[in-house]
């Protein structure tokens, strides 16, 4: 089977969907199917099955910035990709996005799958509605990431959908811990520095925690120079900016606990599967995607701690929790292992394959 992955965000720059594609595209190519990405690229494309469909732009969504691909040329790449490669299946991630994901929509070259991966404030679901509508008629199976990405889809696209968590790629995430300063305690954060994201909440809290403790802060974005200057006094605050894979890992390894403060627009919590696959015990705040991520939706013992979302003072008390309560720790830690096995990248490679054979066998 010849499956084509459409990803609308440039596969240079680290971001939620373009790690789900790259890591569905190596399950599956382990699996045995012929994997081509089709997507923009900054650059030379990180791997060889990806085929580049030109640069990126920076374009504001959802209180962060997505580099897309919506100009002309980067569309004929797209429509000659699709026509010249005899794909049995083509699967569009978020497929209402401008640029190669509403081009491979309107194309269909083949039967489709179309992957929702958005949650939070989406205008253009609202204000176009029959757009939307219009195009999510050529998908032949719709699937959201999460339900808060599927309440989201269908206030415009009705019908029907099905729910398939993100996966994740746990042996990439576990590794040697990093030295840690002595006689410290790590809490981590990684991260954009934007809204969205919590760290200002984060910073807040700090002010409530014990002095022996340091704050990693990985990651960059438009809040990082003011927050180092409101937060300057505070010596406990490493700002660490954007470092490689393999030593955010191994900084998740050695975190005594590991902090996603996000105040909402999330619709799955990969990364706290990520710190909870590298060993890390996990607070988070309580919104929906990271409450299903943790477990906190079922009847089982949550695999994170999850104040309420906004509240500097809670987020605090949870922190501290986990870093004096050694026991609760450890019992977070064995949860978290639990749940990044549940939600395993082989899990998802294997439920997608379900409905790409479906479709090929439809048609046979």
């Amino acid at each position: 089977m010849r499956v084509g992955l459409i990803c609308p965000y440039s596969m240079s720059i680290p971001g939620g969907v373009q790690n789900q594609v790259m890591g569905l595209g190596r399950a599956l190519r382990a699996r045995g199917i012929d994997i081509e990405v089709l997507a923009p690229t900054d650059g030379p494309p990180p791997e060889p099955w990806i085929t580049s469909l030109g640069p990126s732009l920076l374009n504001p969504s959802n209180g962060s910035v997505a580099p897309v691909a919506p100009n002309p040329p980067t569309q004929l790449r797209a429509i000659r990709a699709l026509w010249d490669d005899d794909f049995d299946v083509v699967h569009v991630h978020e497929p209402l996005c401008p640029g190669p994901a509403v081009t491979s929509v309107v194309m269909k070259t083949a039967p489709m799958v179309g992957t929702f991966h958005a949650a939070g404030q989406q205008p253009a679901y609202k204000y176009l509605g029959w757009l939307a509508r219009t195009l999510a008629r050529r998908l032949d199976v719709k699937v959201a990431v999460s339900n808060d990405a599927k309440a989201l889809a269908e206030e415009a696209i009705p019908g029907d959908w099905t729910v398939l968590f993100n996966g994740i790629e746990a042996d990439r995430f576990r590794s040697e811990p990093w030295e840690r300063p002595e006689g410290r305690r790590v809490v981590l954060f990684v991260g954009r520095h934007e809204e969205r994201k919590g760290l200002a909440v984060l910073l807040d809290a700090v002010g409530n925690l014990p002095d022996d403790i340091v704050v990693w802060v990985v990651g960059e974005g438009p809040q990082t120079d003011e927050l180092r200057a409101r937060h300057s006094h505070d010596r406990r605050i490493e700002w660490l900016g954007r470092v490689p894979d393999a030593e955010r890992n191994a900084r998740m390894a050695a975190a005594d606990v590991f902090c996603a403060p996000s105040v909402g627009g999330e619709s799955f919590g990969v990364i706290l599967l990520e710190a909870m696959a590298a060993g890390a015990p996990v607070v988070a705040s309580d919104i929906s995607g990271y409450a299903a991520v943790a477990g906190a939706l079922e009847d089982t013992q949550p695999a994170a701690l999850l104040p309420p979302a906004g509240d500097p003072v809670a987020l605090a008390a949870a922190l501290r929790k986990v870093l004096d309560d050694t026991e609760m720790a450890a019992a977070l830690r064995r949860e978290g292992a639990a749940r990044v096995e549940r939600f395993s990248m082989e899990r998802l490679a294997d439920a997608y394959l379900d409905l790409y054979a479906g479709l090929v066998r439809s048609i046979d």
